[in-house]
């Protein structure tokens, strides 16, 4: 891809994950192509239908999510680490649910993708929590999918929040009691 195409297509991939996180399902191709910067033609050469335009954002943030584990910890202590990790994914989810009736019909037609998705961030869960351990932060025998679907049911219960951020950051808080050591 030449570099302007692959600058247009992150420029779309990166404004499309915050039209879905921000409007949902009213958010327009139309009016991400316009947000982007560029023309509804650019969009749609790029992701000639909305389901593959999901599928990018997903795959994108997903990426962007479980790289952020290894980043953060490269710049903040564990458990603080961990925290911005958690808000994050909380972002994440709201992104997601802003594009969840799309997103259903792409992940029903990948179930390896959908699979991939769970394990990658489950991964980067159990590199946070062995941070968390290492430094004595956070109790032995922490079970990384447990953590996940705490953090899942946070996103559920935060769902449409103005303040879901910072609930959530509340609700972290709460759950790092229970996760610390000693």
């Amino acid at each position: 891809m030449r570099a302007d195409a692959r600058e247009n297509y992150d420029r779309l991939v990166s404004v499309a994950a915050g039209a879905f996180a921000r409007d949902g399902g009213d958010a327009t191709l139309k009016a991400i192509a316009r947000e982007a910067g560029v023309g509804i033609g650019t969009l749609y050469r790029h992701f000639p239908t909305r389901e593959s335009l999901v599928d990018a954002v997903y795959r994108a943030e997903t990426q962007r999510l479980c790289d952020a584990a290894t980043d953060l910890l490269g710049e903040r202590a564990p458990l603080d680490a961990l925290r911005e990790w958690a808000l994050r994914f909380l972002d994440y989810m709201a992104t997601k649910e802003g594009m969840a009736e799309v997103l259903h019909t792409v992940l029903s037609g990948d179930e390896g993708l959908r699979l991939e998705t769970r394990a990658r961030i489950t991964e980067a869960l159990r590199l946070l929590i062995a941070a968390g351990q290492g430094a004595g932060r956070l109790r032995a025998g922490l079970d990384a999918g447990d953590v996940s679907l705490a953090l899942g049911g946070f996103a559920l219960i935060l769902r449409g929040r103005p303040d879901a951020r910072e609930a959530g950051g509340r609700l972290f808080d709460l759950l790092a009691r229970g996760l610390a050591a000693g």
